[in-house]
C-alpha cells in the first residue's frame, strides 16, 4: 500500500479487522499465527499504518476471523483502496455494494455536520419516512427485506440518542426537504414533529435554510457531511476530519486540509442564512400543521 495514499480505507480496513478479532476474543498473535502473517503486519494494519501485504494474505486474515462474502470482498476493496491518493468509493465496483462504508465511519464519529437540501439524514428519519424511501429505492425487494432495512437504519439512530457519549449533530436542511412528500402527508407531519423535538436535544441541531435565503453561496451545493473523530489524552484528534459527498452511482471522501477546511466554511455559511434552532422548529411544526389539515 503506497505511503502517499488515502489514509481513510486504511483506517476502516484497521477497525473493521480489530472489531472482528475483539468479537472473537483472539488476540493477534494468534491471529497472526493462524493467518501465517507476522504480528507487527497485522498490527500495522489494524493501527491503519501502510504496510505491504498481499491480497491472498488479508484473505487468509478474513479466513481466521470468520469474515466470508461482502465482508470479505470489502476487506479486499479497502486494501486496495488505500493506494489511491483520493478515495471514490462506486457502489459494486470495487466495495460490494451491500457494504455501507460511510456506516462504519458514522458509528465512529464524535460529530457530525451536515447539509441536506433534499432529503431527511438516516441517523433523523422516522421508521415510515425510511420505509417510503426504502419501497421507492428497492422496488424489488419484498415487505420482509424493507422493514429489515429500516430496522437497521433505526439501529444507527442509536449513536445521536444514547446517553453516554451521543454523537453530536448539526444540521442544515433546505426548505424544500421539508415541502416534499416523501410517502404521504400523514408520514411527513410525523416526520416533521419528529425533527421539532429531535432538535430539543443538547447535542443535536437542526436548522432550516428558508427559500427566502436565496443561494447564499452564489453556486449550487449538493448533499455532504463533515465527520469529526475522538481526540487523545492531549486533545489532539485521533483521525482527521473527512468530508463526506454521496451521489447516484458513489461517493467521494475528502481529506486533504484545503478541501476539508472549504467544506466548513460553506457550512458556517449555510449556517448563518439558516433560521435559529427555535425559528427553524416553529417553521417544522407549522407544516407539519399543513400537512395534517
Amino acid at each position: 500500500m503506497s505511503e502517499t495514499g488515502s489514509t481513510l480505507p486504511r483506517r476502516q480496513l484497521g477497525r473493521y479487522l480489530r472489531e472482528a478479532r475483539s468479537a472473537l476474543g483472539m488476540s493477534q498473535d494468534r491471529v497472526a499465527k493462524a493467518a501465517d502473517v507476522s504480528t507487527s503486519v497485522l498490527q500495522r494494519l489494524e493501527s491503519g499504518i501502510p504496510t505491504r501485504l498481499k491480497v491472498r494474505d488479508l484473505q487468509a486474515i478474513c479466513d481466521v476471523l470468520e469474515l466470508a462474502g461482502d465482508a470479505a470482498e470489502a476487506m479486499v476493496g479497502l486494501l486496495r483502496q488505500a493506494a489511491e491518493t483520493s478515495w471514490w468509493h462506486e457502489y459494486g465496483s470495487v466495495i460490494p455494494a451491500n457494504f455501507d462504508v460511510y456506516v462504519g465511519l458514522e458509528t465512529a464519529a464524535r460529530r457530525i455536520g451536515t447539509y441536506q437540501p433534499a432529503l431527511v439524514p438516516g441517523l433523523l428519519q422516522t421508521a415510515d419516512y425510511a420505509r417510503a424511501l426504502i419501497r421507492q429505492g428497492k422496488p424489488e425487494e419484498g415487505p420482509v427485506e424493507h422493514d429489515r432495512r429500516v430496522e437497521l437504519r433505526r439501529r444507527r439512530q442509536a449513536i445521536v440518542t444514547r446517553k453516554y457519549q451521543a454523537t453530536a449533530l448539526d444540521v442544515v436542511l433546505h426548505e424544500s426537504v421539508l415541502r416534499s412528500r416523501v410517502g404521504g402527508p400523514g408520514i411527513m407531519a410525523g416526520q416533521l414533529r419528529h425533527l421539532a423535538e429531535i432538535g430539543k436535544l443538547a447535542n443535536v441541531g437542526v436548522r432550516v435554510l428558508p427559500f427566502e435565503a436565496g443561494a447564499p453561496l452564489g453556486d449550487p451545493v449538493g448533499q455532504f457531511a463533515i465527520l469529526e473523530f475522538d481526540t487523545d489524552a492531549k486533545g489532539e484528534p485521533v483521525w482527521p476530519p473527512v468530508v463526506y459527498l454521496e451521489s447516484f452511482i458513489g461517493c467521494m471522501y475528502l481529506e486533504k486540509d484545503d478541501d476539508v477546511r472549504r467544506y466548513y466554511r460553506v457550512l458556517g455559511s449555510l449556517q448563518r442564512a439558516s433560521l435559529d434552532e427555535t425559528a427553524s422548529r416553529t417553521l417544522l411544526r407549522q407544516v407539519a400543521k399543513e400537512f395534517s389539515a
